[in-house]
């Protein structure tokens, strides 16, 4: 399945513009190991398909799953089924271990960390370390989008009700140069590509709360139709993509050795598409 259009998603106290793809288009791969990029060679314009030249390792746990055809490397997406239901490259010389591993269904699946080489197709195990024996590295809790202006300001306190936070929410979508918007707090921050004086008259009639009305260059169906283009270039090397910041679409591939990167540049301007892949060197 594609990836819907971007839709506004409230979450605790920040309200983030978010589109990701399904379980069906999950399927990762992460830089290669140093060295020279391996990429296949391409014609300008044309999507590289890069295929690291090194051992790599998933950059976390993921689900390795057994149908009773052989395990699969599940780097992209995992139904929360039981059994759980995920795909990804064949998977060769691989050990289920002591400890890890469930069975249910004729499925045996489990969490690992694992370690390699990826041709493209199937990913060849070098080292499995199962969840219960794995110790990540400590990484950053990712915050939330910060207010779009120093000072919000406040029109009408008694006007800040939950309902008319919806109210104005649905007021912003609705915006012929609506972007996105987001909750920093009890803030309401809206970007536009248009007028942000006419924008913020628009959304004080159902607000009167802190409010932020700021200015960007990508609507939200620009980013809508960039997004769905990107998904049907990159086509299987894709596993998510979608917006969670205001000119800006993330892309999780299955390998990147940065000539994806460099396409995507070219292609929707530098800084437009952020690339990331689900395989790591191994350092």
């Amino acid at each position: 399945m594609r990836t819907p259009p971007l839709t506004l998603a409230l979450a605790a106290t920040a309200l983030s513009l978010a589109a990701c793809s399904t379980e069906g288009e999950m399927r990762a791969v992460d830089p290669a190991g140093g060295g020279e990029r391996s990429s296949a060679t391409a014609a300008p314009g044309e999507v590289p398909s890069p295929v690291p030249d090194g051992e790599v390792r998933t950059s976390g746990l993921v689900t390795v799953l057994d149908r009773g055809t052989g395990p699969e490397l599940c780097l992209g997406a995992v139904a929360e089924s039981y059994p759980p239901q995920c795909g990804g490259p064949k998977l060769e010389g691989f050990e289920w271990g002591d400890v890890g591993a469930e069975k249910a269904a004729g499925v045996t699946w489990g969490s690992y960390a694992v370690t390699g080489t990826f041709d493209g197709t199937t990913f060849t195990a070098t080292d499995a370390i199962p969840a219960a024996l794995y110790d990540p590295m400590a990484e950053p809790e990712a915050g939330g989008l910060e207010p779009a202006c120093d000072d919000p300001t406040t029109a009408d306190a008694d006007k800040a009700t939950p309902e008319d936070l919806d109210a104005t929410l649905a007021a912003a979508s609705a915006l012929p140069m609506y972007a996105t918007s987001w909750l920093s707090g009890d803030t309401i921050n809206v970007a536009v590509t248009g007028d942000p004086e006419a924008a913020e008259s628009t959304l004080r009639e159902t607000w009167g709360g802190p409010l932020c009305v700021t200015t960007v260059e990508k609507t939200d169906a620009d980013l809508n139709a960039i997004n769905q283009e990107l998904q049907a270039a990159l086509g299987e090397q894709l596993l998510t993509s979608g917006s969670t910041a205001p000119d800006s679409l993330d892309a999780q591939v299955v390998f990147d050795d940065g000539s994806i990167q460099d396409w995507a540049d070219a292609t929707y301007g530098e800084g437009l598409v952020r690339v990331t892949s689900a395989l790591v060197p191994v350092s």
